[in-house]
């Protein structure tokens, strides 16, 4: 049994959100199962399983808020009686590029309030995860997290969301290693540059003046060059 768990808030307000990416993610995988609508809710999360194209999948998108997602992981665990090594985690990632995707076997947080938790909970980092790049914040990360995809990446958020499905299941039939070296090099397709926003208007770019406007106000972009 391999059990797949998405991270993310639930909630009208967070469903579209960049911190969302690990239930998106999920999503997919029911709906390629046909499984959208035939899950429950237990043991704090939202859960779906069964058998899927040879592979025996347990899908979880915990309920308890991203803070404390840890919990819901570890009743889980508990109730599947499964090991670690049957675990993988679908969660955002900041530091990483709009786009990409990281497969790693264990290590930190990395600033991520959900790994934390299940670090925390489980006392130990020793559990695969996927990282699904949502692109730097160019402001505080909290807002950044909780904004929606601007319209160049909503264009291809789509073909993200089905090249992390596509690894998770990779994952499931050989492993994080072999997992990895498939689909840490992907490359989602450029940005259509007529969706990008031009310098000044919402999302665009800092104008002449440095200053970059954003859906909460506007901010100046220190150059490279300035002084910190």
């Amino acid at each position: 049994m391999k059990i797949v768990v998405g991270l993310g808030n639930p909630g009208g307000r967070y469903a579209e959100t960049r911190h969302n990416i690990g239930w998106m993610v999920l999503d997919r995988l029911a709906d390629r199962a046909g499984w959208r609508g035939r899950g429950r809710e237990r043991d704090a999360s939202a859960v779906a399983m069964g058998r899927y194209r040879g592979l025996d999948l347990v899908l979880a998108r915990p309920l308890t808020f991203m803070n404390d997602s840890g919990i819901a992981v570890r009743k889980l665990l508990a109730r599947e009686r499964a090991p670690l090594s049957e675990l993988l985690v679908v969660a955002d990632d900041f530091s990483l590029p709009f786009g990409k995707l990281r497969f790693r076997e264990g290590g930190g947080a990395g600033g991520h309030n959900g790994l934390r938790s299940i670090i925390e909970e489980l006392e130990t980092e020793r559990f695969s995860r996927l990282r699904v790049g949502i692109g730097e914040p160019d402001r505080h990360a909290v807002d950044h997290v909780l904004s929606r995809f601007a319209p160049d990446e909503q264009d291809r958020l789509g073909e993200l969301i089905d090249a992390a499905a596509d690894a998770v299941e990779a994952w499931a039939r050989e492993g994080t290693g072999k997992a990895a070296n498939r689909f840490n090099m992907f490359q989602l397709r450029p940005a259509d540059p007529s969706r990008t926003a031009p310098p000044g208007e919402v999302d665009g770019p800092p104008g002449p003046d440095g200053i970059r406007r954003l859906k909460t106000g506007w901010r100046r972009v220190r150059r490279p060059d300035e002084p910190g």
